[in-house]
């Protein structure tokens, strides 16, 4: 029964993690609400992976990770986004901007409840690595303008939802003994990125922020080579035409 438990315990520190950002974003932390998204990002990377480990996935288990990842990484990085960068703007413009995020998010996963994908990709950007772009966007605030940060946001939003594949690495299974280690190493990174939050953040943002354009540089690959499909389509239909005309 405890083995079985274990996995969700990861779950739930995920979620508490969530709401420990949202916190410490109104109470004016930035970076370390941004870390608690990272270290959410870990236990969420974990807790599949142990229940693997210790053979006991549930539907429990993954329903549970879905709610988790709608707090720690739909609304805490919105909510992170909007304190540090939005909220001087016009009213509407920063509370749509600021929901659409967790709403495409919540789509997200849903989607990926009801289809989980091809094997080894995700179908759109996954929302943890969304949150931790978001997150820890929202760290270079003074340096880079609000209509940036809207179309950062906007662009990420889409990503979620977009049909992009994304390289999957959850299914990366982890020894059983391995688990045991687990507790050592989120303590080990929790120590890390409270000593140095702000520049364990930026650097998450720089191998995020390569993950999320990736996805992105791919959709418009795709549609430049529909564009061109679509020419020679043409092309080879005028000079048919011409021929049988």
């Amino acid at each position: 029964m405890i083995q079985k438990s274990i996995p969700s315990l990861f779950t739930i520190g995920n979620l508490m993690l969530g709401m420990f950002g949202i916190m410490m974003a109104f109470d004016g932390k930035v970076s370390m609400a941004a870390i608690m998204v990272i270290i959410a990002m870990l236990l969420d990377g974990l807790d599949g992976r142990v229940a693997r480990a210790l053979k006991c996935e549930s539907e429990f288990g993954k329903e549970l990770d879905s709610l988790s990842d709608v707090v720690s990484f739909g609304v805490a990085p919105a909510v992170i986004m909007y304190v540090s960068s939005l909220h001087d703007l016009n009213s509407a413009l920063a509370w749509t901007v600021t929901a659409i995020f967790p709403v495409f998010g919540a789509l997200r996963l849903a989607r990926f409840n009801v289809h989980p994908g091809v094997p080894g990709y995700f179908i759109g950007l996954p929302i943890p690595a969304a949150g931790g772009v978001l997150a820890t966007l929202a760290l270079f605030n003074k340096d880079v303008s609000a209509p940036f940060m809207i179309v950062a946001t906007l662009l990420l939003s889409y990503l979620m939802v977009s049909t992009v594949k994304y390289p999957n690495f959850k299914k990366v299974g982890l020894p059983k003994k391995v688990v045991v280690g687990a507790p050592v190493v989120i303590i080990v990174a929790v120590a890390v990125a409270v000593v140095f939050p702000e520049q364990i953040a930026k650097l998450i943002f720089v191998l995020l922020g390569i993950y999320a354009l990736y996805g992105f540089k791919q959709n418009i690959d795709r549609l430049t080579a529909r564009r061109r499909h679509r020419r020679r389509r043409r092309s080879e239909d005028k000079v048919y035409h011409s021929k049988n005309g």
